[in-house]
């Protein structure tokens, strides 16, 4: 049976599609081809979202949970659109080349690409089970044209935009080629996840996990290819970051989490080849090989960290020394400073750790609201970091990252002697949303609050950009949540929890946090210590009539401008 357009549009679909409306409203018109295909895009996974949703239950995701297509499918895209928007206006500005920009329009393509091979899969799936169960289902048969047209002029578009950017039609085809392997990639990832890791994710969830890996690995291999055989591989699909190479500290982050993907793979191969070879031998006790396990652990992460990671990092993006000396000549270039932010840190883990360990363990409190403390936590130990020690953050979200990565390695093999230690403590902070296979909450605190930071690096020209994750996750979620749980009442879909009171005081909470956030940012100087946000050779500020004259709208000067009281003239 039909669904009405307005019975099916939801809260949530709402919510999503006037964030898409707001980012396309503000597209310039070298950008159409870029609205055209979200618009598309946001078109096609509602109507997949309505269609799984109608649907028996096809996949084993977190129960409870809404699908979250759409927002899944839109996410990733959207942003690297709105990142589009900000380098052609830094294009305008002749801040950025024009590479960076067709680099990013890559990006943009591979993100939606990513998305709509799942979206593809998800219909496909819904198709086969429908016609199985009525196989003269009309519905069907009209969601499949529609979303086949979607598909087809999407397509097109791609297409288009991709001969506008390169050179030769044989550029073309291999960067359409390139797009497809990031579909594929996505399609047979998300499929591993959601049988490997059953009722740990939502649909939308895990397309956004699989597309963000497939994209951030993809780019490394698009760099060794590329670094290995340059004559096949056009430049615009190696991330040139923001000049000549990208960040140091980019480079670090990207060859550490490359070591730790190779060190899984060779882990598990040399574990199954150490019991091939001499697991039969029952003969040693259980300890003893807990032990060689552990030693063949240790082993090859040291290895693969210290030898093949450092290597890959000065051969293929030219790092000019090995990283472990350049941490340390970086955390002892301010010792003071960076020091004296790690101690507190460690305090603050360590009392809050301690206090609510005992709390979860003892207390009655659900753990999702228990949870919400850390969220806090985070706004206290990052927010000041911030602002006084941006690039430090940077690398220290790194390093946090890799800590964890290793951390659940540990405890998913129950490598001796903290396996079953590293289990137990991780087991009183989990909920619904965990399972025994895979706990990622620690993770979606940690990249929700590092992910807007690393991808504002290089042309910002918007202040609070950096800082959206930890207002949204430290104060916006936590209000969210506990308003929602203590009051809420009316819900966004049926089948989701969240409700429009715990929406509402989330974004109040927020945009309270960002009117004092502001004024103080100003007040330490923060705008002109960010080179994009400083000022421009335009820009002409007349202290003797308190006047600030703009030529070129370098918008975060304005903002500070404003904020101690000065008038504009454009």
């Amino acid at each position: 049976m039909a669904i009405s357009p307005l019975k099916a549009m939801n809260g949530e679909r709402v919510v999503v599609l006037i964030f898409v409306l707001r980012v396309l409203s503000s597209l310039p018109l070298a950008l159409l081809p870029h609205a055209l295909s979200l618009s598309l895009l946001s078109l096609f996974s509602l109507v997949v979202e309505i269609r799984v949703d109608n649907s028996p239950s096809l996949f084993k995701t977190r129960p409870g949970a809404s699908s979250g297509i759409i927002l899944g499918a839109v996410t990733l895209p959207t942003v690297m659109l709105s990142k589009l928007i900000q380098l052609s206006r830094a294009v305008s500005l002749q801040q950025i080349e024009i590479g960076e920009l067709e680099h990013m329009t890559m990006q943009f393509w591979a993100a939606s690409a990513c998305s709509c091979g799942v979206l593809i899969l998800l219909f496909i799936v819904t198709w086969c089970a429908a016609n199985k169960k009525n196989p003269h289902f009309s519905c069907s048969v009209w969601d499949a044209k529609f979303s086949l047209s979607c598909v087809i002029l999407y397509s097109a578009v791609c297409c288009i935009s991709l001969a506008t950017i390169s050179h030769t039609g044989f550029n073309t085809a291999l960067k359409l080629l390139w797009l497809l392997c990031h579909g594929f990639a996505t399609v047979k990832l998300i499929q591993h996840l959601l049988s490997t890791f059953p009722f740990c994710a939502s649909i939308g969830e895990a397309n956004l996990v699989t597309s963000g890996l497939v994209l951030y690995f993809g780019d490394m291999l698009a760099c060794t290819i590329s670094k290995v055989c340059r004559l096949l591989i056009p430049p615009e699909l190696v991330s040139i970051r923001y000049g000549i190479k990208r960040s140091e500290i980019g480079i670090v982050i990207q060859g550490v989490l490359l070591g730790l993907l190779i060190f899984s793979a060779v882990f598990k191969f040399l574990i199954h080849l150490w019991e091939y070879f001499w697991g039969a031998n029952n003969s040693e006790s259980r300890e003893r090989k807990e032990i060689w396990r552990s030693l063949i652990f240790l082993t090859s992460l040291g290895f693969i960290m210290i030898a093949v990671a450092p290597s890959w990092m000065m051969i293929v993006l030219d790092f000019d020394v090995h990283p472990v000396p350049w941490i340390f000549q970086f955390i002892f270039s301010e010792p003071f400073k960076r020091l004296s932010l790690c101690i507190y840190w460690l305090v603050l883990i360590y009392a809050s750790v301690l206090r609510f360990y005992n709390i979860s363990k003892n207390s009655k409190i659900e753990r999702i609201l228990l949870r919400k403390y850390y969220h806090l936590l985070a706004v206290l130990m990052f927010l000041p970091t911030l602002i006084y020690q941006p690039k430090f953050l940077d690398l220290a979200f790194g390093a946090a990252l890799a800590v964890f990565l290793v951390l659940e390695i540990i405890r998913v093999w129950r490598i001796w002697p903290l396996g079953q230690l590293v289990h137990q403590f991780m087991s009183a902070f989990t909920d619904h949303r965990d399972s025994d296979l895979i706990i990622v909450s620690h993770f979606s605190l940690l990249l929700g609050c590092a992910l807007p930071i690393w991808m504002s690096s290089g042309f910002n020209d918007r202040p609070l950009t950096p800082f959206a994750g930890i207002l949204s996750l430290g104060i916006g979620d936590t209000m969210a949540s506990m308003v929602g749980h203590k009051y809420g009442v009316l819900r966004w879909s049926k089948t989701g929890k969240k409700t429009i009171e715990g929406t509402a005081a989330g974004i109040t909470s927020v945009l309270a946090a960002c009117s004092v956030l502001l004024p103080l940012l100003a007040s330490t100087g923060y705008f002109l210590t960010q080179p994009s946000l400083s000022v421009s050779a335009h820009f002409d500020l007349q202290k003797d009539t308190g006047m600030v004259t703009n030529k070129s709208f370098p918008t975060c000067f304005h903002l500070e401008a404003f904020l101690k009281g000065k008038k504009f003239i454009y």
